[in-house]
């Protein structure tokens, strides 16, 4: 990558299983409360773009779009998130973004950054 050049990553947090969040045990929850400070961490610093839960089937996955220099150092973003620290069943799939397309900040105001738990 040239010199000073950055690189955008999407990052798929897969969980341990397909019914995530919904039967998640305390300390799952737990570690998940300390994953959401580090990606609001890495918001503030800047590196991370968007960071959310997806809703899909019975379950959900996380969704992180970040700028990084190379796929080394998102993977060493990656592999810092507490629930991959914590290994109880996590993992990440990384794939490049060749680019990007930001709306504008005056299209709208940011929501609000809380980490909500998905129990049903």
């Amino acid at each position: 990558m040239e010199d000073g050049a950055v690189a955008y990553f999407h990052l798929k947090l897969v969980p341990p299983r397909p019914t995530f969040p919904h039967d998640a045990s305390a300390k799952e929850m737990e570690t998940m409360d300390r994953h959401a400070d580090y990606w609001r961490s890495q918001a503030a610093a800047g590196t991370a773009i968007a960071v959310g839960p997806v809703l899909e089937g019975e379950g959900a996955w996380g969704l992180a779009v970040i700028e990084a220099e190379d796929e080394g150092a998102a993977r060493a973003l990656a592999d810092a998130d507490p629930v991959i620290r914590a290994a109880i069943g996590f993992h990440y799939q990384i794939s490049t973004m060749p680019s990007l397309i930001l709306r504008s900040k005056d299209a709208g105001s940011p929501q609000n950054s809380t980490f909500q738990h998905f129990r049903t």
